[in-house]
């Protein structure tokens, strides 16, 4: 069932509460597209857009950042790893029920949190949290729940877009 759009406003307010933004990785972080070396390897591209939102958050406002995601790769931890992430949940088939365990951990409440994601196994959480995003190129139904679509295709900024509107909410709520 599609969620209600949100005013401007609503956006804002939901966004300036949020404590921890988590991510899926293929199609958000990157761009959908796997690429296999002729040895095999497979390599995936990131924007290093989305890396500095990753920062800023933490830096500016004080936001961690989470990856869940259902890949288990060395590629995703080494970019975890770059981007000092430590909320990693790797190989989970199931994100709505990892959420309640990351609530447990990190002692949130659902409104403290926001995921972006793209694709069917993102729904639900995107569903239970307090404010979902998804990529400009995200699946139409993802669109269709998300409360916030981004101007940035995912592995072109997406999750940027994500981070500064979070950034401005939370800046915006300090000056007042």
């Amino acid at each position: 069932m599609p969620k209600k759009k949100l005013s401007k406003k609503e956006l804002l307010r939901r966004a300036s509460k949020i404590k921890l933004l988590l991510t899926d990785v293929d199609g958000v972080l990157t761009d959908t597209g796997v690429y296999y070396s002729v040895n095999g390897e497979e390599l995936k591209r990131f924007s290093i857009r989305d890396g500095m939102g990753v920062e800023r958050l933490r830096s500016l406002v004080n936001v961690e950042t989470g990856i869940v995601t259902r890949e288990n790769t060395e590629i995703v931890k080494s970019r975890a790893k770059k981007l000092k992430i430590t909320e990693l949940y790797l190989g989970v088939l199931d994100k709505s029920k990892i959420l309640d365990k990351i609530l447990s951990k990190k002692k949130l409440l659902a409104e403290e949190i926001a995921y972006i994601g793209d694709d069917a196994n993102d729904v639900e959480i995107m569903k239970k949290v307090g404010l979902s995003a998804c990529p400009k190129d995200a699946l139409n139904f993802v669109k269709q729940i998300a409360n916030y679509v981004t101007e940035n295709k995912g592995g072109y900024g997406a999750f940027r877009d994500f981070a500064e509107l979070i950034i401005k909410a939370k800046l915006e709520k300090r000056r007042k």
